[in-house]
């Protein structure tokens, strides 16, 4: 290469590098940063970690309210966390496609794919979607069926607990006073959506799917929560929709569409030392179809101490599903676990109202309470649950142990008699 043509080549950089800083000056007059203009490429083949990394630091650091802005297109991303604290309030504005890298392999060691952390005032919103690449992934997973199996987890521990999970898609860690609106979660390795140690955290209008049979692709898990409101949502999934692990309080689940799936589950509780107790769940006007299960507390036998209590399911509709209404003290996957000894989780006001619908399963009602701690205060009110099951005749039924509800209105089936 001759003299002239290499200082063409360094005029056209130079241009190329003036060009972008001029672009990132100009978002900064304005407040809105365009991952375009630091370096994002919407090809779904290069890997944009670099150039989301720096919008997010530049806008956290902008003196006053900025957006993180990611335009039409498809975006592949290995690994990003968006991290605060931020010096103002900050918008994550998704109108294109994230994309996940495929497999495992390149999410082996990481915590999860997409985290937003230590966050006050911070919105995510625009309609966009988030995409997991799941179906690359799914053969890889056998822990639905094997116990014994293999896979990429983490293993965070502490001085008082041992925290053990899969990787999750997009995890919400430490938000304060947050709002999550309008956007897509599509075939997520495992868990889609993850909420660890938020306070005042809303979630509306969000989209949730991969198919029934996708292994641990729960829609949205809560823990150590305090405050999260799940509204107007459609989640359609191959496990929970919405489930509760230790530490929850004050959730609030409405309007949520859930089905294919396993429903919303309180648990499992109890596996592990010095768990937190779960306090105040209301699931109200939520339909569910074709799903394994309705509404659902679940509990470890031979478990650690633990309460889970002030819940209350009510005006929900059950479209086929197989269990629509259960309490199991005796929750034991995989048949790996003393189930002679009972559960040492108390269960107590819990609230089931207005539930109608039909039952794949004649046992449209089982709560199974523990027989050392049975459940305290438990009201089931006017519950009409058909069954339309094809592989036994009759109308649906209720077994109930270790407890004594208090009935209110009707009940079909006559429940706990």
């Amino acid at each position: 290469m001759d003299y002239s043509s290499c200082s063409q080549l360094l005029v056209l950089a130079i241009l190329v590098l003036f060009s972008l800083a001029q672009n990132i000056i100009n978002a900064a007059s304005n407040g809105v940063f365009n991952v375009i203009d630091f370096g994002a490429i919407a090809d779904g083949i290069r890997d944009n970690s670099k150039a989301f990394e720096n919008a997010w630091r530049e806008a956290c650091y902008w003196n006053t309210y900025s957006t993180v802005l990611v335009p039409p297109g498809k975006y592949l991303v290995t690994s990003v966390v968006f991290k605060g604290p931020c010096k103002a309030p900050i918008s994550f504005q998704l109108q294109g496609l994230i994309l996940a890298p495929p497999g495992l392999s390149k999410l082996a060691d990481k915590e999860s794919w997409i985290t937003f952390e230590s966050l006050r005032s911070f919105t995510l919103t625009g309609g966009g979607t988030f995409h997991g690449q799941g179906r690359t992934a799914w053969p890889e997973n056998q822990c639905h069926k094997n116990s014994n199996c293999q896979l990429p987890i983490v293993i965070l521990a502490t001085l008082s607990y041992l925290f053990i999970y899969y990787i999750y898609s997009i995890r919400f860690n430490k938000l304060n006073d947050s709002t999550i609106t309008g956007v897509q979660s599509v075939d997520s390795k495992f868990f889609h959506i993850n909420i660890l140690g938020c306070y005042n955290l809303k979630l509306n209008k969000i989209n949730i799917s991969a198919p029934d049979d996708s292994p641990n692709t729960d829609g949205i898990h809560i823990g150590r929560s305090n405050g999260i409101e799940i509204s107007n949502s459609i989640i359609a999934t191959g496990d929970d929709c919405v489930s509760l692990g230790d530490g929850s309080q004050n959730v609030l689940v409405s309007d949520v569409s859930c089905g294919p799936g396993h429903g919303i589950s309180v648990g499992s509780l109890g596996k592990y030392k010095k768990e937190e107790d779960v306090v105040g769940l209301t699931v109200i006007n939520c339909t569910f179809t074709g799903t394994s299960n309705g509404v659902r507390i679940k509990t470890w036998p031979d478990s650690e101490d633990g309460k889970a209590f002030n819940f209350t399911f009510e005006d929900l509709f059950m479209n086929n599903v197989e269990n629509p209404i259960v309490i199991d003290q005796e929750y034991c996957p995989h048949n790996q676990c003393n189930i002679k000894v009972p559960s040492r989780v108390k269960i107590s006001n819990v609230r089931f109202r207005n539930i109608r619908g039909t039952s794949l399963t004649k046992e449209a009602v089982r709560i199974v309470c523990s027989k050392e701690i049975p459940c305290q205060n438990v009201e089931i009110g006017d519950i009409n649950l058909v069954y339309n099951g094809i592989d036994d005749k009759g109308p649906a039924i209720s077994s109930c142990s270790n407890v004594k509800p208090t009935l209110v209105g009707k009940q079909i089936p006559a429940t706990c008699v």
